[in-house]
């Protein structure tokens, strides 16, 4: 997949994009006084074929002039009714406030409703408030059963109706 918001290309992550990635979400997490989890929350990142490729979900990076600057991805979950979970969306400081998270959030929600998914789930912490106003204004619902223990809210976000 390849795909542009402005000058920012979205693409399929590669091997080579691991460390990159890792430091990125290390990064992200550290400003906002959280953990990076490399044998527990963030064990995903560090194993992106076993944890996205290999059961239908993606790992996707954003690009601008060629430098890594955010991560955004989703795979397939047992929670809720057919549904995906919406993971390790982080843009560094310097890409924020521009509409891309909004236009990752979207691009995500196309392409899992692709893949005829009928439920969204996210987790996150109310220590992003930016996320949190993102997903709320984007549908999503709060709920319970969390499941990772650095988050504090989950939603949902229903596609199909059944």
């Amino acid at each position: 997949m390849k795909k542009y918001y402005r000058d920012f290309l979205i693409r399929n992550w590669q091997p080579d994009d691991r460390q990159i990635a890792a430091n990125i979400i290390g990064a992200v997490l550290s400003e906002y006084g959280l953990d990076w989890e490399p044998e527990g929350a963030d064990q995903d990142v560090l194993k992106v074929e076993k944890f996205y490729q290999s059961i239908g979900g993606e790992f996707l990076v954003v690009e601008q002039q060629e430098k890594v600057l955010g991560t955004a991805a989703y795979y397939p979950i047992s929670r809720g009714n057919q549904a995906a979970e919406i993971r390790k969306m982080y843009l560094l400081p310097e890409v924020r406030g521009k509409g891309l998270g909004k236009f990752l959030l979207k691009e995500l929600e196309q392409r899992i409703a692709e893949c005829k998914f009928q439920e969204i789930w996210i987790e996150t912490t109310t220590v992003l408030p930016a996320a949190i106003k993102l997903y709320e204004s984007s549908g999503y619902q709060l709920r319970t059963g969390i499941e990772t223990k650095r988050c504090d809210r989950i939603y949902k976000k229903v596609l199909i109706k059944s």
